[in-house]
């Protein structure tokens, strides 16, 4: 199913969790792997003569570093062979109205990595007016996608949102549903909302249910 990205973003994760990890993504013809930046250049080395995706993240995942410093690690992410990035979006500036901010950080980003970008807007932090604002500004700064969450927030990703979000971008942009989707029905419901990518750890149970 080339919808799902299967992701390990845990701080215990190993080596060996990374190539079971792309084992499984072969195995089961995912859309790729989503993996934090030390494990790309392993990632990439396995996945080698696919056509699977190797995703990485940036700004993770707090969202809370320089702009300088996202745009260095999104361009030594895709030396080391990244096919996409998935940043995190600057939460605080976004709620503080700091738009002109929060435009050059993802523009950035896209610049600096000259592959497609995924914003992660952290929806559990943000009213409805700030997730449409995000979509929109993410959309003018040149990004690919909208992403709705790292994984790491207050909660994931909900179906109202990946809704409002698909409507914010009005089909411009892919919307990406990540956090907390664990079962077939939760996967189908996104779906039905438009995520056009999955972003979970549990892609092998839903696949096999």
């Amino acid at each position: 199913m080339n919808i799902f990205e299967h992701t390990n973003l845990k701080a215990t994760t190993t080596e060996q969790d990374i190539l079971k990890l792309c084992a499984e993504a072969k195995e089961y013809n995912f859309r790729g792997v989503c993996v934090n930046p030390s494990f790309v250049s392993l990632a990439r080395r396995n996945l080698e003569g696919t056509d699977l995706k190797v995703v990485t993240v940036v700004g993770f995942p707090l969202g809370a570093t320089s702009i300088e410093s996202k745009a260095f690690e999104a361009k030594k992410a895709v030396e080391d062979g990244a096919d996409e990035v998935d940043m995190v979006i600057h939460i605080g500036h976004l709620k503080s109205g700091n738009y002109e901010y929060v435009y050059e950080d993802i523009a950035s980003v896209v610049n600096a990595a000259g592959v497609p970008v995924k914003v992660i807007i952290e929806t559990c932090y943000l009213t409805d007016e700030e997730k449409i604002a995000a979509c929109v500004i993410s959309m003018e700064a040149g990004a690919a996608f909208v992403k709705t969450s790292t994984g790491f927030g207050t909660y994931g990703a909900k179906v109202e949102d990946v809704s409002l979000m698909r409507w914010a971008v009005s089909g411009k942009l892919g919307v990406k549903a990540s956090g907390g989707i664990k079962t077939y029905e939760d996967a189908i419901n996104m779906i039905k909302a438009g995520a056009t990518s999955i972003g979970t750890s549990s892609g092998v149970s839903i696949v096999k249910r």
